[in-house]
């Protein structure tokens, strides 16, 4: 008789153990049998307790109520950035010397025109990052080929060494003649007689050919 009653006690205690998980499973808006099985009507409607909210509905009863999850977001191809503006290019500073005034004829000495305006020359240097400075000189045509060309190159040279002696590196300060092949003064000195040093007025009117020509190259200072 005890070993009966202790085998009732225990499938009693397994049965509540049972019905205890069961419970903590069931949703508490509807109706379960002791199975654990929501109790369905004749036409397969679930029954819900009094406790059921549309937040407690479960697929199997009210699949229209239950939130679907939303697909996953199709992942998007992350772009790398785009790669940044080049820095615009300097523009380059070219800075011309029309220097009419830069030596008497047939000499390579600069005169004090000259000099001013080599001084506004490098006035505007200190404005930009210098690459170089060219310096080419001229001649008119008065005199042989061959004279004029070292004239030429003489008064490139003169100007280079007043450009070093206000603080020009002298790497920085290329020279060149081109004799008389590049006169600016064109016909207008064509038919005023001989061609010789004694024609006053030849020799006045070929005085912008006797230049030098400075050219600096560099970039503006931001």
């Amino acid at each position: 008789m005890i070993k009966h009653l202790q085998k009732i006690a225990l499938v009693t205690t397994i049965g509540l153990c049972s019905s205890a998980a069961l419970a903590a499973d069931m949703n508490e808006g509807y109706l379960y049998d002791t199975r654990g099985n929501v109790v369905k009507s004749g036409t397969g409607l679930c029954w819900r307790t009094n406790r059921w909210t549309p937040a407690m509905a479960i697929a199997e009863c009210d699949p229209d109520l239950v939130k679907k999850e939303a697909p996953p977001a199709p992942k998007t191809r992350e772009m790398p950035p785009p790669p940044p503006a080049a820095a615009p290019k300097p523009a380059a500073e070219k800075v011309t010397l029309a220097a009419d005034a830069l030596f008497d004829f047939d000499k390579a000495d600069l005169r004090s025109e000259g000099k001013a305006k080599l001084d506004d020359v490098l006035s505007k240097v200190k404005g930009i990052k210098l690459e170089v400075i060219i310096a080419v000189g001229h001649a008119d045509r008065i005199g042989s080929d061959k004279y004029n060309q070292a004239l030429s190159e003489k008064r490139a040279a003169a100007v280079k060494t007043y450009l070093v002696s206000k603080g020009i590196e002298p790497n920085r300060v290329y020279t060149e003649g081109k004799g008389e092949k590049q006169p600016v003064t064109g016909d207008k000195c064509q038919k005023m007689g001989q061609d010789h040093r004694s024609n006053k007025k030849l020799v006045a009117c070929l005085q912008p050919d006797r230049r030098v020509e400075i050219e600096v190259i560099g970039t503006k200072q931001k």
